[in-house]
């Protein structure tokens, strides 16, 4: 299959997403929901980290020359845009406000903008591989129907991210020597394995409060992103691995 079929077919598959969404219709946010201090805390920083619009990424697909890739990507933001509004929501129907904003955002805001795509691209690889055990989580430990719904409607897109993400960062690398690749997965390792203490840090009580353990946590996003790395930047003397929401979905259970 060719790259340019590749991202045709991820087109198509966001644009599919999207009309099933519209016509599966929100939650019933006048159900009202009951969450405990800890989990508005964390859900406010995480609808903070949805809610950027996507312009560097945009203008970076753009630049990139690839006008389906590029596409494509404006359907990623989409989703990226309405997952932040279905955390909003959940937080209105508890009653609660959002942040405008956090210093963790800030963080990762700054070193996704700091170089090119393919930065850009790994440190929102990180992200999706964060998302995904905090979302599963939430929806399996929240013990609110409207945010067991919203938390299963969120992780079934970020799922479908991550072979999104690394089949274009695959094309990223693909003049990357040999030599260098290492390197290039050990920091990329390392950015992982701050972002993950900064999580259970940050979302400590919360993860506590949804049943979900810091070995667990870290565990499953350690696990997640070993198939994004080895696609990106696959070893020769190894079987490529294949990132994709089947292998994500056994990860979480």
């Amino acid at each position: 299959m060719r790259d340019s079929d590749e991202f045709t077919r991820w087109t198509t598959e966001f644009e599919a997403k999207a009309h099933a969404r519209a016509r599966t219709g929100d939650p019933d946010w006048s159900a009202g929901a009951t969450l405990h201090p800890a989990l508005v805390r964390s859900i406010q920083r995480f609808q903070v980290g949805e809610s950027g619009d996507g312009a560097h990424l945009i203008a970076k697909a753009d630049a990139a020359g690839d006008p389906v890739y590029a596409a494509a990507v404006r359907l990623f933001v989409a989703e990226e845009a309405n997952h932040a509004r279905l955390l909003l929501n959940l937080l209105q129907a508890a009653g609660e406000r959002p942040i405008s904003r956090h210093w963790t955002d800030a963080v990762f805001v700054a070193l996704r903008r700091g170089l090119g795509l393919r930065l850009e691209l790994m440190v929102l690889s990180i992200a999706e591989v964060i998302a995904i055990p905090y979302y599963s989580a939430l929806r399996d430990g929240a013990r609110d129907p409207l945010a067991t719904r919203t938390a299963a409607l969120i992780l079934a897109d970020e799922q479908r991210h991550i072979p999104f993400h690394a089949q274009r960062l695959r094309l990223a690398f693909a003049a990357t020597p040999p030599g260098l690749r290492p390197l290039v997965r050990a920091v990329w390792r390392g950015i992982l394995h701050v972002a993950i203490a900064v999580v259970l840090v940050d979302h400590g009580r919360a993860l506590r409060r949804l049943g979900c353990t810091r070995r667990e946590f870290a565990r499953t996003a350690r696990a997640l992103f070993g198939p994004i790395c080895a696609t990106a930047l696959p070893r020769p003397d190894h079987a490529q691995p294949s990132a994709n929401p089947r292998s994500a979905g056994e990860v979480i259970g």
